[in-house]
């Protein structure tokens, strides 16, 4: 009776070991990067020719990094809310990952028309209660130090404002975020080339890298030739591509004081 006892006991540490050396060898990298995005739904955006395409490209966005396609970072922690209110540091609501996670991109898109309807609009887009908000959130989550993509779709014009007046782009506060990682790219999509130009060469900052690009170049995302209409996404080389290129693109640290 002692061998078989003997023989089962040496099997289920041969078990037991061959488990955990299979996890071991698990070299599978686990994501890191926490996303932040942050919809305009001011007068200024929310009622020009825009905003659809900006739902419309969003929610493929979304979908193609939650599930890697084409090697793009899966995010560790994704949080969507909007950029503004009724009043200056108005809070706003930011949803979770979960709230886009195992959805379709068109079921996306539709969840995002649910939390951003078109009928009704903030008075203010202000910029620096959204990234108090992305410093807040980081910080009581402890995610401290891991890569950060804040990512907005606005025009990027100020309705606050600044130190010096209305258009003072030196007033917008990238500080709270300066503190939360040495990896931290802010990416303002659908803007013009002249504001564009404002938030790279005006914006205070020492560690945030800033990327702009302009509505004209955000809007052909949905040229057949990049994204194929009703193709599955899983298909859609040629658009993570374009993505990869246009807006997730690897943009340099630049000291601006």
């Amino acid at each position: 009776m002692r061998a078989p006892l003997f023989l089962a006991a040496l099997a289920a540490v041969i078990l037991t070991a061959g488990t955990l050396n299979a996890s071991w060898l698990d070299t599978t990298p686990q994501p890191r990067l926490v996303m932040f995005v942050g919809v305009d739904v001011s007068g200024s955006f929310l009622k020009g020719q825009d905003f659809d395409d900006s739902i419309g490209f969003l929610a493929r966005y979304l979908y193609a990094h939650l599930n890697g396609l084409e090697g793009m970072d899966k995010p560790a922690a994704l949080f969507v809310g909007s950029i503004g209110g009724d009043k200056k540091g108005q809070p706003k609501v930011f949803y979770p990952i979960e709230t886009f996670q195992n959805k379709s991109p068109e079921e996306i898109e539709a969840k995002l028309h649910e939390i951003f309807p078109k009928e009704h609009e903030d008075k203010y887009t202000d910029f620096n209660a959204f990234f108090d908000k992305v410093a807040e959130m980081v910080n009581d989550r402890k995610m401290i130090m891991k890569p950060l993509s804040v990512v907005m779709v606005s025009d990027g014009m100020l309705d606050l404002p600044g130190k010096n007046g209305r258009h003072d782009y030196r007033g917008i506060d990238l500080l709270p975020m300066e503190k939360l990682s040495r990896n931290v790219t802010l990416r303002l999509l659908y803007t013009n080339p002249q504001i564009g130009k404002n938030w790279q060469t005006q914006v205070p900052r020492r560690r945030v890298k800033v990327w702009t690009q302009e509505a004209p170049v955000m809007e052909t995302w949905k040229d057949p030739k990049i994204f194929v209409p009703n193709g599955p996404m899983d298909k859609q080389e040629l658009f993570c591509k374009w993505v990869k290129n246009n807006v997730d693109f690897g943009v340099r640290m630049k000291r601006v004081e």
